[in-house]
């Protein structure tokens, strides 16, 4: 019997469906928002009117100008700015047309993502003029993709889930509402929360962004967005959009969408599970079994996974779920078939055409670009060497917190994660290969603005209650 099921998606037949920025005037549009993101993972934006952002793209360098700082700016309302960056120097942000999309939140405003170049072209390591931006997550993340399909002729497939919580409050921090895991009461007829669920899932729709599922979750007032499959770059450009469709929706019917890792202790978390499936040009994958491909992504992977949730798991609060016992992907070191007490899990493991990989080791405070740049630039690392997977599937019946250290050691299980963001930035700051993968000057920046982030978001001069708020208005 055949046992394999979920829809079969492949590289070449993807389909990432932009706006034709000629219609724009037909169309009623008056203005563009160009959107960048930065390493607090802030979504930033400028509006240009739309008759000159036209202009502008006809120029020979077309771009708003960005200053360097604003790469490293945290702004809270307290404590004051603080500031990882030099004041000095400014970069281009370039529009990239193929993101165009209407913003239905937004009426007569389209929508664009940039990528960042250098204003004044310097010289590189082999004396020619360059624009590139190390800082670009962006960037980074294309840099990667496309090496990985040059040199091994490997594409990947992309889907994210964005978990957000409605609150009716940030002062204090409360939930809209109530509801069970998948409850159809988290869609009550009339609700906010239904009305609010519904513009979402049409807006997304309307803008041709790609669009699985709806769903209420486990935590008071909490939803998720279940989309792809995409390539690598559009799948994290489509969750800038989500997010921002997710954020003004909810403001319009007086609530506030947080994206924050655990604001309600004692429940669920809310993560940002990334799908990633490994694809190389014409092999056939097993039934039973990874391929080689596979299977060296995930050795890739598995090796560099404590040095990763720098990243994917930026914040103090990002550690109040990462926790055992809670279905949020544990605290060791490993894989396992269907399992979600493991970082990464494999899923639809019998059906070649639609398996993939969920790390669930991300949330929604990680910049989408650079913590996908992370994990595949850490799998690729695994698939240019032909690396041999170690460890052994953790399928179950028991999750490795529950086994002995001798049971765990003989699956392979030899190492936690990070148990705390100090952690996970040492580990980061230690591990050569992601230097290597991501580029010193990317690793070393991002550092020095994860501590400043943590500094603006831990004053110790106020309460708890306080610093929840600010989080879940920051995220």
């Amino acid at each position: 019997m055949e046992y394999s099921h979920g829809v079969v998606y492949k590289p070449e037949n993807l389909k990432n469906v932009g706006y034709v920025l000629e219609n724009a005037s037909y169309d009623g549009f008056k203005y563009v928002r160009i959107y960048w993101i930065d390493l607090a993972n802030s979504r930033r934006c400028r509006v240009l009117p739309l008759n000159y952002f036209k202009e502008l793209m006809q120029a020979n360098r077309p771009g708003v100008n960005i200053a360097k700082i604003s790469l490293g700016l945290v702004y809270l309302m307290a404590p004051p700015t603080t500031v990882s960056f030099s004041a000095v120097g400014e970069y281009i942000c370039v529009p990239d047309l193929s993101t165009l999309r209407p913003l239905p939140f937004a009426p007569g405003h389209l929508g664009v993502l940039g990528y960042l170049e250098e204003k004044t072209p310097y010289p590189g390591t082999d004396g020619k003029l360059t624009v590139e931006v190390p800082l670009c997550a962006r960037s980074l993340l294309k840099r990667i993709v496309e090496t990985t399909r040059k040199e091994l002729n490997t594409d990947f497939i992309v889907g994210f889930e964005t978990e957000f919580i409605l609150l009716s409050s940030t002062r204090p921090v409360t939930a809209s509402n109530e509801h069970q895991w998948s409850s159809p009461v988290g869609f009550l007829a009339g609700s906010k929360e239904a009305l609010i669920l519904e513009e979402i899932g049409d807006a997304m729709q309307a803008s041709n962004l790609s669009l699985q599922m709806l769903h209420s979750e486990a935590a008071p007032g909490q939803y998720e967005v279940v989309s792809g499959p995409l390539s690598p770059v559009d799948a994290a450009d489509q969750v800038i959009f989500v997010r921002e469709l997710i954020t003004n929706v909810a403001s319009k019917h007086g609530l506030h969408a947080t994206f924050s890792p655990r604001p309600f202790d004692g429940t669920a978390g809310s993560s940002a599970h990334i799908h990633i499936s490994v694809h190389r040009k014409g092999a056939e994958k097993p039934n039973h079994g990874m391929s080689a491909e596979e299977s060296s992504f995930l050795a890739g992977v598995l090796e560099n996974l404590p040095a990763l949730p720098a990243i994917t798991l930026p914040t103090v609060a990002s550690y109040r779920r990462m926790t055992d016992g809670v279905w949020s992907g544990g605290t060791y070191v490993h894989y396992g078939t269907e399992n979600r007490e493991a970082p990464i899990r494999l899923t639809n493991a019998t059906s070649p055409g639609s398996r993939n990989f969920e790390m669930r080791f991300v949330d929604g405070t990680a910049n989408p670009y650079l913590a996908l740049a992370a994990i595949l630039g850490a799998g690729l690392t695994g698939l240019k060497t032909g690396k041999k997977l170690e460890a052994k599937d953790c399928v179950g019946p028991r999750c490795a917190w529950e086994m002995s250290q001798e049971e765990r050691e003989a699956l392979g299980i030899k190492k936690r994660m990070p148990l705390n963001i100090e952690e996970a930035r040492t580990n980061l700051g230690k591990n050569e290969v992601m230097r290597e993968v991501l580029g010193k000057e990317m690793v070393e920046s991002f550092l020095s603005v994860n501590k400043t982030l943590e500094n603006a978001l831990s004053n110790q001069e106020e309460t708890e209650e306080r610093k929840l708020s600010r989080l879940v208005e920051f995220f």
